[in-house]
């Protein structure tokens, strides 16, 4: 059955939730086997460890890259018209909003996609923070915070177009994004020599960057075998967290698409990942000090990820690997926020004071 007799039958709404959910699961099932998490490929980075949980990042950031890259110059995706390439972006927002959500992860001690795969293993934790994440995201997006977001966000702008894609910016083409990828690959596989043991690790870390490439594969397909006018995009969660809130609390519920398959799907494929393993026990709170933490962690990261346009995996790797400027830039923040924040609140224990010890 050919692409487009598939759309005709289930429809491009249907056929775009079935997506999200087909690569939810996907990217749930490698994100939990290989343990993916910003958070924890960050704070390795700051320790000066380069273990192997900044090389299952690398692993991803560099698959995405490549896989991306050669898709583009096989004319088999195209993302000029793009929110984070086409529509006016905020370098402001992106560097803040970066700032805020690097801090709020080392809070929550997982990014937002960490949160979502750590909740389908019983972590009640992760489970309250990832609520109030989505809360948060709603509320910056427009609720009482979005004015805040809105007044941040336009302190420092840049047009749409080639001004925001970074490789034009700098007068290289997608031969040199590629490129990019290859030594970022060079790397990530240098160290997964030394440091990486057992397959998953290895194929979680390449299959979630695959699976963020086929993201936007898959939906720019479906654009181009439709008369429907229909978003290209990629993975994220801070935008479905708040679809989802929306879609349980409002009245009128947000339409279908790739978003309403996505965030189950991540979260049933962690499941069964952690299942099959014999890895999901319920996990809750030790103190008083550990929720108010958790809480203050999860709400920076709900504004941040809004005035950020996205995540560490929306804007960090699916917006990285199409190398929109204010993607890397809130990459960046996401760095700088995190290893602060880390530094402050996680010393060393024999260096720690003891109001700030976890």
């Amino acid at each position: 059955m050919e692409f487009t007799e598939w759309l005709e039958r289930h429809g491009v709404a249907q056929a775009l939730a079935l997506g999200g959910l087909a690569l939810g699961l996907l990217f749930g099932f490698m994100a939990q086997r290989s343990r993916f998490c910003l958070r924890a490929a960050v704070v390795e980075f700051w320790h000066d460890q380069f273990g192997t949980k900044l090389t299952v990042w690398l692993l991803t950031f560099s698959t995405a890259v490549i896989a991306i890259q050669v898709l583009l110059l096989a004319g088999w995706l195209d993302v000029s018209g793009t929110r984070q390439m086409a529509n006016r972006g905020s370098l402001s927002g992106a560097l803040v909003g970066g700032l805020c959500f690097g801090a709020g992860m080392i809070m929550t001690r997982g990014c937002a996609s960490r949160l979502l795969v750590l909740s389908a293993n019983g972590n009640l934790r992760a489970l309250l923070s990832g609520l109030i994440f989505a809360v948060t995201a709603q509320s910056a997006l427009s609720g009482a915070l979005s004015p805040l977001r809105q007044e941040i966000a336009t302190w420092w702008t840049v047009e749409g177009g080639p001004s925001r894609d970074l490789l034009a910016v700098l007068g290289l083409g997608h031969e040199a994004g590629l490129a990019i990828g290859v030594v970022w690959a060079a790397a990530a596989v240098y160290f997964a020599r030394h440091r990486l043991q057992g397959f998953w690790t290895w194929a979680g870390g390449i299959g979630v960057g695959l699976c963020v490439a086929m993201a936007w594969w898959y939906s720019y397909q479906v654009s181009q075998h439709t008369f429907d006018v229909v978003a290209v995009q990629g993975i994220t969660f801070s935008g479905p967290s708040a679809e989802w809130l929306m879609r349980v609390l409002a009245p009128s519920p947000p339409p279908i698409g790739f978003d309403f398959g996505l965030l189950p799907g991540v979260f049933l494929g962690s499941f069964i990942a952690a299942w099959t393993r014999g890895e999901w026990k319920l996990e809750g709170f030790k103190d008083g000090y550990g929720m108010r933490r958790y809480i203050a962690g999860a709400v920076l990261m709900g504004f941040g990820a809004m005035l950020a346009g996205g995540c560490a995996v929306g804007a960090g790797v699916t917006g990285g690997a199409i190398f929109s400027m204010t993607a890397w830039l809130a990459l960046i923040g996401m760095w700088f926020g995190a290893g602060l924040v880390d530094r402050w609140m996680d010393p060393p224990l024999n260096s720690a004071p003891t109001w700030v010890q976890p």
